[in-house]
């Protein structure tokens, strides 16, 4: 089993920055990608940006050029750092991690950016 704990979520205003963690434990031997997703009220989930094993990085339109993904292997955590927030970024931000190519998913962490 595969536990994940997110943490960083919180509220800023328009313009600032949060930085998001995610900590894997547990069942983690043959962790591939790693990555964000968002959902926002009334609206499907959405990628945010992934992370492989190797480092390839991608990222939604939306986010380019603000939000830059990471991840620490020996710590088993990725990270979601963003900058430049807005009102629109605003949703429950999750983690999702995939072992051996099945995804699995945190609790979410909400993202509120005010105006």
């Amino acid at each position: 089993q595969v536990q994940l704990v997110e943490s960083g979520g919180g509220l800023v205003q328009a313009g600032g920055s949060l930085r998001l963690s995610c900590a894997a434990s547990g069942s983690i031997f043959g962790i591939t990608g790693m990555g964000w997703y968002r959902q926002a009220p009334g609206k499907q989930r959405e990628l945010v940006a992934t992370i492989t094993g190797g480092g390839s990085k991608v990222y939604a339109n939306s986010v380019k050029g603000r939000f830059t993904i990471s991840r620490d292997n020996t710590k088993n955590t990725v990270y979601l750092q963003m900058d430049t927030l807005k009102p629109e970024d605003t949703a429950v931000y999750y983690c999702n991690v995939a072992v051996y190519g099945k995804p699995n998913w945190g609790q979410g962490t909400q993202v509120t950016v005010s105006s």
